[in-house]
């Protein structure tokens, strides 16, 4: 009976390590629900299979960014509490209300919108107004807050809005000591005092992200928002590795060598020789490029693991395959290259690859193309 060949790459998602990581994180804020984020297909590793396991594990809350993105959850069957808080003027805001979702507000021309769309359907909409309390992006500043509350409370009146939540989002709650994080903590406190003193009863008061989750319990307030955390990757080195942080990396990149070959010294690799071998060897080929999420920026300087040894991408990444020089290996077409994973086997971390590029561990695992199949292992509850 023939056997089905191994794929040409694939994603390994651990939905285990995903639960057990959405625990630890429930136990760093034993006071405060928690809503695991899902956007951007779960920072890359499928964002139903994703909800489902935290959920199972006890997330009370989903977030997404858009409300695509949301309503994409509701159409795959996923129930309870969803939130949105990426708007444009004119999305689905009838949509949104129509599916029970919570929705963020930042400013008067989204609460416009979204009163006019509850009207039409005849359903209070679920809002959470944003303060921007220094971040700088989304949310209403401490000057037009007043307005923006009154506006809401008028809404609520009519029965147009539901205000159920206030929140904010931090600035630099990765880099331990910031004064930035004192300074929004004093503020966000200040702007939800106002909107309370005014009227507003929300059901959750909610700024800390990943790393305030794990290192700011005095931000914890009603809820907090874990990403990618819940994926088992450390928000930044300064806060320590993901298992001096109890966490499990929840994604295995891996491929098959599409081609094993000698070739002498001197010979050129990949685009612009950058990579010249310096004696006779073996090249490997990888079938993974930037085209897959693979970072250009780590030419030269991508780690890997193949056959139980560590090495580094010969020359340039190209957009659908990359070389590695495998020395003296015996090695043949069809053996599996580790990319990165939890690091158990010696291959290298998400994090180790954010090095080499130049980059953070999230866009390491976000970017990783449609190309590239998930495939989710451990569905099954482990409690």
């Amino acid at each position: 009976m023939s056997q089905t060949p191994p794929p040409r790459a694939r994603a390994e998602i651990d939905l285990a390590a995903l639960r057990a990581n959405v625990r630890a994180l429930r136990a760093r804020a034993p006071q405060a629900a928690l809503m695991a984020v899902v956007k951007s297909d779960a920072y890359g590793h499928g964002m139903v299979p994703c909800a489902r396991a935290a959920q199972a594990a006890g997330a009370t809350w989903l977030g997404t960014a858009t409300p695509q993105e949301a309503l994409a959850l509701r159409a795959a069957g996923i129930q309870g509490r969803v939130m949105c808080w990426l708007w444009t003027p004119g999305d689905p805001w009838r949509e949104g209300i129509e599916a029970d979702l919570d929705m963020g507000v930042s400013g008067l021309w989204a609460l416009t919108e979204v009163t006019a769309a509850a009207r039409e359907t005849g359903r209070p909409a679920r809002i959470q107004l944003k303060a921007d309390t220094g971040l700088g992006r989304n949310g209403c500043q401490p000057a037009d807050w007043p307005e923006l509350v009154a506006a809401a409370l008028d809404a609520e009146a009519e029965g147009t809005v539901k205000v159920t939540g206030l929140w904010s989002h931090f600035a630099c709650a990765d880099e331990p000591g910031h004064p930035s994080i004192a300074a929004q903590l004093d503020v966000f406190r200040e702007m939800v005092a106002y909107a309370e003193k005014e009227g507003v009863e929300p059901e959750v008061r909610h700024l800390a992200n990943s790393p305030a989750t794990l290192t700011l319990p005095e931000s914890h307030f009603d809820l907090v928002r874990t990403g990618i955390a819940m994926y088992g990757i450390s928000p930044s080195p300064e806060l320590g590795t993901h298992e001096e942080l109890g966490l499990r990396p929840v994604m295995t990149l891996a491929a098959s060598l599409a081609l094993v070959k000698q070739v002498p010294a001197g010979h050129g690799v990949s685009y612009g020789h950058h990579y010249v071998t310096s004696h006779e060897t073996t090249l490997g080929l990888v079938p993974l490029g930037y085209a897959d999420g693979i970072p250009r920026h780590a030419s030269g300087r991508g780690p890997l693991l193949v056959g139980g040894e560590r090495h580094t991408i010969a020359g340039r990444v190209a957009m659908d395959q990359f070389v590695v020089d495998l020395g003296g290996q015996k090695i043949h077409e069809g053996a599996e290259a580790l990319l990165f994973g939890p690091g158990d086997r010696g291959e290298p971390t998400a994090e180790d690859w954010a090095e080499a590029a130049g980059t953070i561990a999230y866009e390491i695992v976000t970017r990783i193309g449609t190309r590239v199949p998930r495939v989710h292992l451990n569905e099954d509850s482990d409690e």
